[in-house]
């Protein structure tokens, strides 16, 4: 055992390492603020206080706050992913084709997805998959073991977005087995967070062909220091496509379904 693989040992796997004391000290200091002003010339600059220096709306800005408070106790998924989430999922909303989660753990962005259908009274199905007892047996190189993330229920997550009024539906059960013999046609967008190599790849064998033009994968683990082979995984997945993973500077990977 290496001294990083001990350090992290006496983490909590579900902890959430803060990422941004210090812009948020900065920001309480009135730094932010400042710059903003500065940079202006002194113009009136809408929503002043959400530039970190660039507008970042993830940190306050009304509506998307409200339901992002609701959805953190059951996510490990930060404000600015979230927003990104929210973003996409308005795009897919004009598209044809059916919402779904891949890898789902205690259903914070489940939530997210469900709250943000049910307020549109879109009842387009929400697929959530999930084993709900942890991760299955990883690949080499990976820091993750069997049974990790298993601090969630099927019952638990379902109870949380079936009370939004959503159509959810939850697949339970280990990747790529849970995807046997399901009727789902098409796809206007899909989370994929499932952290390890072959389940990204099994994840999209699955979603590409579904995926209708136009429509969006997200990819939560891309850039994740913990998810030390998302990215690769993600790469030889479309190495043959047209579409390529566009990196965002949350972490995420984003790509959209090209037409003919």
């Amino acid at each position: 055992m290496n001294f990083y693989h001990w350090l992290r040992s006496l983490l909590p796997r579900e902890l959430n390492i803060p990422q941004d004391l210090a812009k948020q000290t900065l920001a309480k200091l009135g730094y932010f603020r400042f710059r903003t002003r500065v940079a202006s010339e002194g113009a009136s600059v809408p929503d002043v206080d959400l530039y970190r220096p660039l507008f970042s709306p993830w940190d306050g800005l009304k509506g998307f706050r409200e339901i992002y408070e609701q959805v953190r106790p059951y996510t490990l998924v930060s404000p600015d992913r979230c927003w990104i989430l929210a973003s996409c999922m308005a795009h897919a909303r004009n598209l044809e084709g059916d919402f779904a989660e891949l890898g789902v753990f205690r259903g914070g962005t489940a939530l997210l997805a469900a709250m943000l259908l049910a307020e549109a009274k879109d009842q387009r199905a929400l697929h959530l998959f999930d084993s709900f007892a942890g991760m299955p047996t990883t690949s080499a190189g990976e820091p993750y073991k069997a049974g990790d993330f298993n601090q969630t229920s099927a019952q638990s997550v379902g109870n949380l977005v079936t009370g939004t009024g959503a159509n959810a539906k939850l697949h339970v059960g280990f990747i790529p087995d849970t995807f046997a013999n399901l009727d789902i046609q098409r796809l206007a967008f899909a989370h994929i967070d499932v952290d390890l190599y072959q389940s990204v790849l099994d994840s999209v064998a699955f979603v590409y062909p579904r995926l209708v033009p136009g429509g969006i994968i997200i990819f939560d683990d891309y850039g994740n220091p913990s998810c030390v082979r998302a990215r690769e995984a993600t790469e030889k997945a479309f190495s043959n496509l047209r579409e390529k993973p566009i990196y965002l500077p949350t972490g995420q990977a984003l790509i959209i379904k090209l037409g003919l």
